[in-house]
């Protein structure tokens, strides 16, 4: 583990996690994942793994009536679409190690998408004679409103960062200790718009002060060049005049380091950027990957290009940046608002 870097790290723990979820199922489940490995990344199959497991808990319960390992090819294919929607509306609220959960038809639509993925591919293989699944309609999706900072909502954050008028003073001083990271890290998501994931996963030596450049591994181990402006390039250089003289490992390359001088893990920070939002923008529920919403809104404002910013935010489908960023529509709805006039005077 010592020679491996964060992300290899990652998709090792994500391969433990996988063999966890699908321990009691049977064997068939394993050569699915072995099919799969090649175009998906690890996150994406420990999600698949876990949303199996809830489907071999609930047939084997409720429809098959036996331990889930003994659910044989065959008895897939006496599987109905019934019997599927069945498991959509089980979904609602349901119980698993003594847990309860419940799912929005966002969590049914992901694991139907799990699961008509698993089907499809036993289909595909001749394992079943019929892909009962794929009868099932995807669960009818409700648009949310994106939620992102507007330009004096960043600067109150910013200012939470600095100076967090809320605070007690217990908070205060724990603040002291990690604001100009915390600072960096802000700054950081909204000067460049990085997934979570990426911003933890940077090296001090994936920085290029002299070009305001530095190094990023996309969703699917890609790596590319990003730019970011004066702001950022300031803060992070604040950060690691900081970070220098802290008693860190040889061998601990981590850009940003939690308080015992480790890489910072993804739940820290998410917990860092939710801190500060709190008290800048209490209504709204910001995010990581809300504040990654902001910037590609601000940078679509300045460019007017969809591609430009669905290449910086590392989208492959511009489908995807539409999506999610409301602002694109919003504002075109803005200039026809301008260009319509009622009367000639």
């Amino acid at each position: 583990m010592k020679n491996l870097s964060y992300f290899e790290k990652r998709d090792l723990l994500n391969m433990q996690r996988v063999g966890k979820y699908l321990e009691g199922l049977p064997e068939y489940c394993f050569d699915f994942f072995t099919g799969i490995e090649l175009n998906t990344s690890s996150l994406t199959r420990v999600n698949y793994a876990m949303d199996l497991a809830i489907f071999y808990d609930y047939i084997s319960k409720y429809i098959f009536k036996k331990d889930k390992s003994k659910v044989m090819l065959k008895d897939l294919d006496t599987l109905e679409a019934k019997h599927i929607e069945s498991f959509l509306s089980y979904l609602s609220f349901y119980e698993l190690n003594d847990k309860t959960f419940k799912n929005t038809e966002n969590g049914k639509a992901r694991k139907l998408a799990s699961v008509r993925s698993f089907f499809k591919y036993l289909f595909n293989h001749d394992l079943i004679s019929k892909n009962v699944v794929s009868k099932v309609p995807t669960p009818k999706l409700h648009t949310k409103e994106i939620v992102r900072l507007e330009s004096d909502e960043i600067e109150k954050m910013l200012d939470a960062v600095n100076d967090p008028t809320s605070f007690t003073e217990r908070q205060k001083n724990y603040n002291k200790n990690t604001k100009v990271r915390d600072n960096a890290m802000v700054t950081l998501f909204l000067g460049t718009g990085i997934r979570v994931s990426e911003l933890v996963g940077l090296n001090v030596e994936d920085f290029d002060f002299s070009q305001n450049a530095f190094k990023v591994t996309r969703k699917g181990g890609n790596q590319t060049i990003l730019y970011y402006p004066n702001e950022v390039k300031y803060a992070v250089e604040e950060w690691l005049s900081i970070r220098k003289t802290l008693p860190i490992k040889e061998d601990e390359h981590a850009l940003f380091l939690s308080l015992q001088n480790r890489r910072i893990c993804t739940r820290s920070v998410e917990n860092v950027v939710k801190k500060f939002a709190k008290e800048s923008t209490p209504l709204k529920k910001i995010s990581p990957h809300k504040l990654r919403s902001t910037f590609g809104t601000n940078l679509y404002r300045e460019t007017n290009d969809i591609y430009i910013v669905a290449d910086v935010l590392g989208h492959k489908d511009v489908n995807t940046t539409k999506k999610h960023y409301a602002a694109i529509s919003e504002d075109m709805r803005k200039n026809v608002a301008k260009k319509v006039k009622i009367s000639s005077f």
